[in-house]
């Protein structure tokens, strides 16, 4: 079975900077497109970024100018790099991919941000 697997959450004081990645479990998945969702609590999953296939990028309005988004394929792996965080970033981060017209989820990666 092939998992979306995140790491690098943490808690980290305002102002701070914290870094997230998302690879495949399995090689036979290859990352194209990809986004970052977040879950603050209490509140409904969000968009917060997203990279194509051509590497062209978007962001939440409320992120942008603080977090990138960007690839590594030669280690299939895709990064969110956050800095400047704020308190209202709290949340659970997941990454997202499409494989075969089948939906991916990470299992989650929490970021507290403390002020």
């Amino acid at each position: 079975q092939v998992q979306l697997v995140e790491s690098g959450g943490g808690l980290v004081q305002a102002g701070g900077s914290l870094r997230l990645s998302c690879r495949p479990s399995r090689s036979i998945f290859i990352l194209n497109a990809m986004c970052w969702y977040r879950q603050a609590p209490g509140k409904q999953r969000e968009l917060v970024a997203t990279i194509v296939s051509g590497g062209a990028t978007n962001y939440a309005d409320s992120v942008k100018d603080r977090f990138t988004i960007s690839r590594d394929n030669a280690k299939n792996t895709r990064f969110l790099q956050m800095n400047s965080l704020k308190p209202e970033d709290t949340g659970v981060y997941y990454c997202y991919a499409r494989f075969l017209r089948d939906d991916y989820w990470g299992q989650g990666t929490q970021v507290t941000v403390s002020s």
